[in-house]
């Protein structure tokens, strides 16, 4: 009987092993079908100047401060990173590629899977052009802003490259949790994130662990 019980769990297990390597190797596979077009994508908003390169002086180093230290040398997944959370900017744009609706679980997986295989096929550049292309900035005066360089425009009728930088810290911090941090919605909420960014950025402060994404360090 206790054998039986136990060929029934391991083949369970197996079986289960199994379709979760179906499932990331599908991801996998989804990234790098996906990778030319994205590719070719990427050009086309690099070249339309809404790509990293179109930023001004010092605020690509402070997104990616806030966003994703280890950017430039992770393989699309951060684990020990102060500040760095649990999603990369390459996992952030899985998000928003490989999911018609992304639910917390075991799409985790799926998100990393493809962020990793992505990682491998574009250029950071890439990656950045589409990241912020894709970027969810919060409710604007004509409705929901998606896109770095649009919200910029859409909440100060100017480039990021020609914000104050307080402006500029503003537009970072709204990335964490758009719908109650917009820009064109001053609250306390986003001048105390707007604060710790700025302490950041001088060096005033560090974030406490890996998890600590709101930067309590910085309070």
């Amino acid at each position: 009987m206790f054998n039986h019980m136990f060929r029934t769990i391991f083949w369970v297990w197996m079986a289960a092993l199994a379709a979760l390597t179906l499932y990331l190797l599908d991801a996998w596979a989804d990234a790098a079908r996906d990778a030319p077009t994205l590719r070719t994508e990427a050009a086309d908003i690099i070249a339309a100047g809404r790509g990293p390169g179109a930023l001004g002086p010092g605020q690509l180093d402070l997104l990616l401060l806030v966003e994703d230290p280890a950017f430039y040398d992770h393989n699309g997944l951060d684990l020990t990173t102060p500040g760095a959370g649990m999603t990369s900017i390459p996992q952030s744009l899985a998000k928003r590629l490989a999911f018609d609706k992304f639910r917390p679980g075991i799409s985790k997986l799926r998100q990393t899977a493809y962020a990793i295989s992505l990682t491998r096929r574009l250029t950071r550049e890439d990656i950045l052009a589409l990241a912020l292309d894709k970027a969810e900035m919060g409710p604007g005066p004509g409705g929901w802003v998606t896109g770095f360089f649009q919200a910029s425009e859409a909440f100060y009728g100017r480039s990021p490259a020609e914000l104050k930088d307080r402006e500029f810290m503003a537009l970072v911090a709204a990335l964490i949790a758009p719908a109650n941090l917009s820009p064109i919605n001053p609250n306390p909420a986003l001048e105390a994130r707007i604060d710790r960014i700025a302490r950041l950025a001088e060096g005033q402060c560090a974030p406490r662990n890996h998890s600590d994404v709101w930067l309590e360090g910085c309070a």
